[in-house]
């Protein structure tokens, strides 16, 4: 099975962020400048960020309210958290705003974060066998996360 890492790229972020706009709204939250801040960031790297990488390229943002900002739009769905093995959490935008189903390979020993897609006929295959497994135990499957965990290139030398 070929793995092809890829970064994602937004022609529009405007649509980007009158989607959390209208998110947050719907969870009762303001979009303020430093959501917008983190949401820019988030956009433009197009993969996995730590807080320290988010603050690297915002360092306006102070890092109590980055926190508290990520926190607030993980929870209206806008940021997913990935954890990893190491200290810190990574964070994405959600895939129903980049359009980009992807999967993740995490570093047990660094705790990078890479994303990767699968084939069409794989990503059917997984879909499939996921919900015959949810079907079993009574279960609905809203979407799936494929994380493969193991050690990054750099790690296993």
């Amino acid at each position: 099975m070929k793995i092809e890492a890829r970064k994602i790229q937004f022609g529009a972020v405007k649509n980007v962020h009158d989607a959390v706009s209208t998110l947050l709204r719907s969870a009762g939250q303001r979009y303020t400048g430093s959501r917008r801040a983190v949401v820019d960031v988030l956009a433009d790297e197009g993969r996995p960020m730590t807080l320290p990488e988010i603050l690297a390229r915002q360092p306006d943002l102070a890092q109590s309210s980055a926190y508290r900002n990520l926190a607030e739009l993980e929870q209206a769905g806008v940021v997913r958290r990935i954890i990893t093995s190491d200290e810190h959490s990574h964070f994405e935008l959600a895939e129903d705003l980049t359009g980009h189903h992807h999967h993740h390979l995490i570093c047990r020993d660094c705790g990078a974060v890479t994303d990767f897609a699968v084939p069409a006929d794989l990503e059917k295959q997984i879909e499939r066998s996921a919900s015959a497994v949810a079907r079993k135990y009574g279960f609905v499957v809203d979407a799936h996360r494929l994380d493969l965990v193991g050690r990054c290139m750099d790690c296993s030398r």
